[in-house]
């Protein structure tokens, strides 16, 4: 069961075997994940077929070190222009690849295993509040638009004392074609129950435009 199904000689049965294998344990894989990972169709699309693509780039190339040269060229000359997604997104298409290369070398078994089975582990861990504690659950994201007249060094800086525990300027960017900044801050609020407090101190500060506070994640930070 959880010998190579390749012999020397790939044969047509074997390579249909490996992809019907691959293409249902995609398919599964990208159906689990997607009670969790919030993301397009085409992208659970795409991880359904990644394994069966994987597994018959190894396959032609098993053991063919021309073969392989000209893959790796042909490979090389792909430019990706796509966002980078996230960190969930990323794991899936690692999964994906992996679970590819055991079906590549006719490891059926093992490639169905490591497709479920990291599936049903990234769903149960994303459902545990493991990592819910201290300060992860605490950090904040604060978007404060200014006018571009306001000197804003320093402008905040009695009111995050009075409400926060730490604020760090994460960035600063123009918007409104330069007629406004927009400032970033990485911050732990003192008493979450005060946030209305703080961002009504806030807003009197720069004129009663745009405030947010958001969950602090890089991407968020990125926006």
């Amino acid at each position: 069961m959880f010998d190579s199904i390749y012999s020397s000689a790939v044969t047509p049965a074997q390579f249909f075997l490996m992809a019907g294998a691959a293409l249902v344990s995609g398919f599964v894989f990208s159906w689990i994940m997607s009670f969790h990972v919030r993301s397009t169709k085409r992208f659970f699309i795409v991880s359904t077929l990644i394994p069966f693509v994987v597994g018959a780039v190894i396959t032609f190339v098993n053991g063919n070190i021309g073969a392989g040269v000209a893959i790796g060229g042909a490979f090389g000359l792909i430019r990706f222009r796509s966002a980078q997604g996230s960190a969930d997104e990323i794991a899936a298409i690692l999964a994906a690849m992996g679970a590819g290369i055991a079906f590549g070398m006719g490891y059926i078994a093992y490639g169905v295993i490591i497709l479920v089975a990291m599936a049903v582990l990234f769903l149960a861990l994303s459902r545990m509040d493991v990592f819910g504690h201290g300060g992860m659950a605490e950090e904040r994201l604060l978007r404060i638009t200014v006018p571009e007249t306001l000197e804003y060094g320093g402008a905040f800086d009695d009111a995050f004392g009075r409400y926060l525990k730490n604020a760090e300027n994460v960035g600063v960017k123009t918007v409104g074609m330069g007629s406004m900044f927009r400032l970033s801050y990485k911050i732990r609020m003192k008493d979450p129950g005060e946030e209305k407090a703080f961002i009504d101190e806030l807003r009197q500060r720069n004129g009663n435009l745009e405030i947010s506070v958001l969950p602090y994640t890089e991407q968020a930070n990125q926006l």
